[in-house]
């Protein structure tokens, strides 16, 4: 379920044709996709653009992807991705996720990425302050933990 103590971003969107396999449902892989393109609108929204970030010298690395499959979702079907921040720390963070069914609100996927930050010579690095700032708004609490 998502929080209702921090900002969650919701992004509605229809599945696909080429996200579903032989059975007629989303395939599996695919809820990785989902949840790239619902962190990419969370920071979007909160007002910071993933792809500056990256033009700035850095990356969130992907650590771990975890996924918990409730109810398949098929082709044709409207769902909303959600989004919040989970964690942050001064060199890493963790986006939580939820795909829910657009018209009733079932939840049908729930599940989790955590990222560290590196620069583009692939050592690990404090999240920029810039970046940080902005991240730490959408999280009651936020610290920088060194």
């Amino acid at each position: 379920m998502a929080p209702t103590d921090r900002f969650v971003s919701e992004n509605t969107f229809y599945v696909r044709y080429a996200e579903t396999d032989a059975m007629g449902i989303v395939h599996h892989s695919v809820y990785v996709v989902y949840f790239e393109e619902a962190r990419s609108h969370y920071s979007r929204v909160q007002g910071a653009s993933y792809a500056d970030f990256e033009r700035s010298g850095y990356w969130l690395t992907v650590a771990e992807v975890y996924a918990r499959f409730g109810v398949p979702t098929r082709y044709g079907q409207r769902i909303t991705a959600r989004c919040w921040l989970g964690e942050f720390k001064s060199r890493g963070l963790t986006f939580m996720y939820e795909i829910v069914d657009a018209e009733t609100g079932q939840v049908c996927v729930t599940g989790y990425s955590r990222h560290v930050c590196i620069n583009h010579e692939g050592r690990v690095c404090k999240i920029p302050e810039s970046w940080a700032q902005i991240m730490r708004k959408g999280i009651p609490g936020a610290q920088d933990d060194t």
